[in-house]
């Protein structure tokens, strides 16, 4: 459990929560993050040479934003230092590290395509949304009933 700053302290006395903030709570919560990351273990570099990776888990997580918001690897980079919501998301603590760079994530990503991983991933998701009634469109979840999405609602519905 990371110590409460400030800045979180601060933030948790808004009125209510964004809907980008309500929309990746809701997915820090119906993810399977442990089973992916086993799953992303055994091909995940191990740290020998080079320098340190960054953890399998917050790769993952940034990963996954960057598609959701539609984002490059910079503006992915750029949206977390900039967004409270993200970074908790990423469960990053400024004080004892940084935003994984873009040059990194893209490494990530094509570990994870050359592997098949981003397909295993993917189709879990859909089938996890799918078992909650839920639809992603483009970085925003909703009822599969509903037919007709609202371009401004990045929540869940």
């Amino acid at each position: 459990m990371m110590q409460q700053t400030f800045s979180d302290i601060e933030y948790s006395n808004r009125k209510r929560p964004t809907k980008r903030e309500s929309f990746l709570d809701a997915m820090d919560r119906l993810l399977p993050w442990d089973e992916w990351v086993e799953m992303i273990s055994p091909f995940y570099p191990r740290g020998r040479r080079g320098r340190k990776p960054r953890g399998a888990e917050i790769m993952l997580r940034m990963y996954l934003m960057q598609g959701w918001f539609h984002l490059s690897g910079e503006g992915v980079e750029d949206a977390v230092y900039d967004s409270y919501s993200m970074r908790s998301f990423l469960h990053l603590d400024f004080l004892h590290e940084q935003v994984p760079d873009a040059t990194t994530l893209l490494r990530f990503r094509r570990l994870l395509r050359s592997h098949r991983l981003d397909e295993k991933i993917s189709e879990e998701l859909q089938t996890r949304l799918s078992e909650q009634g839920l639809v992603l469109h483009e970085g925003m979840m909703t009822e599969a009933g509903l037919g007709k999405k609202d371009p401004g609602k990045h929540g869940v519905s």
